[in-house]
């Protein structure tokens, strides 16, 4: 049997016969969504309660919650798609994407190192202390290391529910769904952690305390203000003219946003980048400093991972994070003009070829990457360095992701909405 014809064997979730609608694709994200969050309050049986504190900071980045059953969070995704792009980018792997096989041979074997790295993740988690075993049995250890890996098969399983039934991609809904449940625990609080920001600012302010008061709320003030000024940045974009080739008189616009790179690449890299660093503690607790070796909060203090890894409020290195992530994006000016080319369109008073729209675009999309990208650093390093509930990446991420999901609902589902809905959407 053919290497393909095995992949096409793989348990998958189907996708939908006909067209959802806005109301079936609501019901199906709402669901996985909830799912996600139960998923983050169901401990797994036989880890140490007292050790799981020192990874919180990169929960957010992982879409995890250390010691339940999303520990693992999309952190096997991530990896094993990073490496796939990686072979097949660089013509390692001759497949040609663009064909149905090509995408079977991508997604078959992106899910199967997805699996692949769910177990080794897992078995790394346990054997290396950051998911340490309440006691050294075997069965102990055997039992989280299935736990563990049983939540990131779910997780990858859910992300497909979500990318083929429901609005966007779970990666995506994941993310902002963990930096939601931190902002909010933060501002409001939880029965764990008791009183948040907010709570807390009532009851200075009732003691006549302003100096509580004020270091209490800025966070909170400050993390509004990089929403909004996120919200505006993503409306802002350059709109290329076009006209339709074979219909004279009748052209559209065609939008390149401001913010270029969108969520994705700084997705896999600041994924990418805690995994790293998530490892590299693992390594150094092992008396292994491969990596790097770190104080007792699980932050960096020297090796490869403290250069590599933006200290809070640190604007140099968030830029350049963010920087990195815009110029390794793999939509360029060739591949927008070959998307262009295929819908028909062109350039105004130019015969339609793919060279000169792509020429045109060169005269666009280089600066939007970078300017994207430097902004995104500032805006981060800004909420870093304010003490912005959430983390600077975190919140970013989040307003990407909402207003994107926001962008791809008015787009196809507005005719299906219910009336109320549309004059709110609009």
């Amino acid at each position: 049997m053919a290497y393909i014809d095995i992949l096409r064997k793989l348990p998958s979730v189907g996708g939908p016969q006909k067209k959802l609608d806005f109301r079936s694709k609501l019901q199906w994200t709402l669901l996985m969504l909830v799912l996600f969050y139960l998923m983050t309050e169901i401990f797994i049986w036989g880890v140490s309660p007292d050790a799981v504190r020192r990874f919180t900071e990169l929960e957010t980045l992982l879409g995890s919650k250390m010691g339940t059953l999303v520990t693992l969070g999309i952190g096997p995704l991530v990896t094993s798609s990073i490496i796939l792009q990686l072979l097949v980018g660089s013509k390692i792997i001759s497949w040609d994407t663009s064909t149905q096989d090509g995408k079977t041979l991508f997604m078959g074997t992106q899910k199967v190192l997805g699996v692949l790295f769910c177990f080794f993740e897992a078995a790394a988690f346990v054997l290396f202390g950051a998911i340490p075993p309440m006691s050294q049995t075997p069965l102990i250890i055997g039992a989280l290391i299935f736990q563990l890996a049983l939540g990131g098969i779910l997780v990858m399983f859910m992300d497909e529910v979500v990318s083929k039934w429901g609005f966007g991609s779970g990666i995506s809904l994941f993310i902002a769904a963990g930096v939601s449940r931190t902002i909010f625990i933060e501002a409001i609080g939880s029965p764990s952690i008791g009183w948040g920001r907010i709570p807390r600012a009532v009851f200075a302010i009732a003691e006549q305390n302003p100096l509580a008061v004020g270091t209490l709320i800025l966070p909170v003030i400050f993390t509004a203000i990089v929403f909004m000024i996120c919200v505006y940045a993503q409306a802002l974009r350059v709109e290329v003219p076009l006209a339709f080739g074979q219909i004279r008189g009748f052209g559209t616009r065609w939008p390149l946003k401001f913010f270029y790179t969108s969520n994705i690449p700084v997705i896999l890299t600041s994924a990418l980048l805690a995994n790293f660093r998530l490892f590299g503690t693992m390594l150094s607790s092992r008396g292994i400093n491969i990596l790097g070796t770190f104080d007792g909060n699980g932050t960096p203090i020297s090796g490869l991972l403290h250069y590599i890894t933006p200290p809070r409020g640190s604007t140099l290195s968030d830029i350049i994070i963010a920087l990195g992530s815009g110029v390794s994006v793999p939509a360029n000016a060739k591949s927008v003009s070959e998307q262009i080319q295929k819908v028909g369109l062109g350039i105004p008073g130019f015969r339609r070829d793919p060279r000169i729209i792509e020429k045109v675009l060169d005269r666009y999309i280089p600066y939007l990457a970078v300017l994207g990208g430097a902004s995104v650093g500032v805006l981060a390093a800004f909420a870093d360095f304010t003490g912005a509930l959430g983390t600077g990446t975190g919140i970013l991420l989040t307003v990407m992701i909402i207003h994107n999901l926001y962008e791809d609902v008015v787009s196809k589902h507005m005719e299906d909405m219910h009336p109320a809905l549309q004059k709110f959407m609009r």
